[in-house]
């Protein structure tokens, strides 16, 4: 079987110093930094670890100011408001609707998103070039979605893929559509099911169960924190599960994970912040997309491939940054 390519254009323009970067500082040279998150599950939580990280490794003197909307859209208002309020010298959104707050109130402040699909669909930019004319940048999730879809049709058999989605968060609804058009694409049909909030996950997920061969999620955020009720229902029907999320499966019998390391993303997000309060322009830097394939993880359960009978390929095997086998998790 032939390896799975992860190709994506690179789209980071080159930081160019000049007036329009961060606001002046604090007296004492500290950059105020305020940190909007959607919800808390393992892949935001990341992306704020990885910059911290990255910045600690920095010359720079910073303050956070970190606050999580718990899924609430007009918290992330609120939170907006507040970072304006504050004067804070960047702000960053972490997930779509975040982000969107954030470019609603600031017109001048550097704006960094984090942890979204589409930025241009998501109304944040007008491109994804970058352009000194705006004060937004950031660091992009998109999925190979295709080339997931297919891992998990070539793997399992499956002709009929289930998809949940948050039909309120616009990153959701690009990624239903793009696995929807990918299936098609492959010969398969698509089944899908969307949600308000994560409440409403489980249910959708029994709501499809029995009309598909295997279920996958993408980097859906409202679905994704509530990732392990769909994982309850697959394997209770013995269906396949595929996550676009490797850092949520841990514990879960879900079949494949195949996605970002979005500790990266964070890191990716540091260097920005760096960058910013360094004097380049926010805009200059375009949206950055990671490219390398060591920031992708691939799992694969085989106790779970064993209870449902199937057979992973030992081609695929040796792709795998972690198997899950007898019970026990082995990181290669």
């Amino acid at each position: 079987m032939k390896k799975i390519a992860l190709v994506f254009t690179l789209l980071l323009a080159a930081g160019i110093l000049f007036a329009g970067g961060a606001s002046e500082a604090a007296d004492d040279g500290t950059v105020k930094i305020g940190v909007s998150k959607l919800m808390s599950h393992a892949a935001l939580d990341a992306v704020e670890v990885g910059m911290q990280d990255y910045l600690a490794t920095t010359d720079l003197k910073v303050s956070y100011d970190f606050q999580n909307a718990n899924g609430d859209i007009s918290s992330s208002a609120s939170i907006a408001q507040k970072f304006k309020d504050d004067n804070d010298d960047i702000v960053i959104g972490i997930a779509t609707p975040t982000a969107q707050a954030l470019v609603n109130v600031f017109s001048d402040t550097p704006i960094i998103f984090a942890a979204v699909t589409d930025p241009v669909d998501a109304g944040l930019v007008d491109s994804y070039e970058g352009s000194a004319d705006t004060n937004v940048c950031g660091v992009s999730d998109l999925s190979p979605v295709e080339e997931q879809i297919k891992l998990l049709m070539d793997i399992t058999g499956a002709k009929t893929i289930g998809n949940i989605y948050a039909s309120g968060e616009a990153n959701g609804v690009a990624l239903m559509n793009m696995a929807k058009e990918a299936t098609e694409k492959l010969g398969g049909t698509f089944v899908s099911a969307a949600v308000a909030n994560s409440s409403e996950v489980m249910m959708a997920a029994q709501s499809i169960i029995d009309r598909v061969d295997a279920i996958y999620i993408a980097t859906d955020n409202a679905v994704i924190s509530a990732l392990a009720s769909v994982d309850q229902v697959c394997s209770d029907n013995n269906k396949p599960l595929f996550s676009s999320d490797p850092s949520g499966v841990d514990g879960l019998d879900c079949l494949i994970a195949w996605g970002f390391n979005y500790y990266q993303i964070g890191v990716e997000t540091g260097k920005a912040v760096e960058k910013i309060a360094k004097g380049t322009n926010a805009g200059t830097l375009g949206t950055i997309y990671l490219t390398d394939p060591a920031d992708f993880e691939l799992w694969f359960n085989l106790d779970t491939a064993a209870k449902l009978g199937i057979t992973i390929d030992q081609s695929y095997q040796d792709m795998a940054a972690v198997l899950i086998k007898d019970g026990q998790k082995i990181v290669k």
